[in-house]
């Protein structure tokens, strides 16, 4: 065990995946006038979560706020800077390639963008037969898994013989999802599945990973950029700006208190079904901070109607205020609803 390594307990064991204090850092040359310095890029800086067995954990945030980065992290798909990735009780870290390969058929990733995710070249049945083979699952399991997983996603079995090209956005991702399911995994990283369909079709792929998780009690991470979304789809949510964590609670406890500023203001983004709702807009105003030179103190202080001294200079940690829900917020009581 590493120096200062905390050590894997028996209370984790309910615990599929366990980021602890990850950083995830990108050297960027500053051009011809950076005389040889180097800049870092904070993609993620200090993310720590956990979670649940079953669960459906969701990401919230503006595009590059590091949500991407996140799930890639969690599924190795590079080295990380610093911190600690934990995979069913298992430190993964500092894995070979090789080691990994024993727990890829393990975490499965589902992508944004069904049209690019299938090899146009391949009728679909090949695609999804593939997984079994790279596996070595025998072609009967592999075939009766495919057939199982087209129930419930509810496509007929001719879609097996047609070509990516001949779908719609809709079953591509229903194909999508099931290929990702096809070996039984224990975790699943689900990437803003469906910020590239239309919003009839975003229901009824959200109701469908409903569904299956009922049914296969599957274990996800669920990426998005949209409040709404998450808050139908997820039982936790962390809200992410800039790297870092502002907040993050049972989906209930937060949509119930939202109190980061910056939370609020992504709520206040939706447009409401109801015209007569008592609720105000609130328009971020400053400058987003450059991701290769970040603020000594809260990275939304420039954008905050909140912000103080205090908020410039020292970067707020995660408090904990009860019921599960973490805030990283000098002047929350002031800013929140409670």
């Amino acid at each position: 065990m590493r120096e200062n390594e905390p050590m894997i307990t028996e209370s984790d064991q309910e615990i599929i995946m366990d980021v602890r204090d990850i950083k995830k850092y990108y050297p960027v040359a500053r051009g011809s006038f950076s005389k040889g310095k180097k800049k870092t890029l904070k993609a993620l800086d200090g993310v720590s979560l956990k979670i649940k067995k079953g669960e459906i954990f969701g990401i919230v945030g503006e595009s590059g706020c590091g949500k991407s980065t996140l799930g890639r992290a969690m599924l190795r798909l590079f080295d990380i800077t610093d911190g600690q990735v934990i995979f069913q009780g298992q430190d993964i870290t500092h894995f070979s390639r090789r080691q990994m390969k024993n727990y890829r058929r393990d975490m499965q990733m589902i992508f944004q963008n069904p049209y690019s995710s299938f090899n146009p070249k391949l009728k679909i049945g090949t695609s999804l037969r593939e997984v079994g083979q790279v596996y070595g699952m025998s072609q009967e399991k592999t075939g009766e898994k495919i057939r199982e997983l087209l129930d419930y996603i509810h496509l007929p079995e001719d879609m097996l013989v047609r070509s990516p090209g001949e779908l719609s956005g809709g079953q591509l991702q229903r194909l999508a999802i099931a290929r990702a399911l096809i070996l039984d995994p224990s975790f699943i990283v689900a990437d803003e599945p469906v910020s590239a369909l239309d919003v009839s079709v975003q229901a009824q792929i959200l109701n469908l990973i409903t569904d299956l998780r009922k049914k296969m009690g599957m274990t996800m991470l669920f990426i998005s950029h949209e409040m709404t979304v998450v808050e139908h789809i997820c039982d936790q949510v962390a809200v992410m700006y800039l790297g870092k964590v502002m907040e993050v609670a049972p989906t209930k406890v937060l949509f119930k208190n939202l109190l980061h500023p910056y939370t609020q203001a992504l709520m206040s983004a939706i447009p409401k079904a109801d015209p007569e709702a008592n609720t105000q807009r609130i328009m971020l105003e400053g400058d987003i901070p450059n991701a290769i030179d970040l603020p000594l103190g809260c990275r939304f202080a420039s954008r905050c109607r909140f912000c103080t001294e205090e908020c410039k200079k020292v970067s707020p940690q995660l408090t904990d205020v009860g019921d599960g829900h973490f805030v990283a917020c000098h002047r929350y009581k002031e800013g929140g609803k409670s």
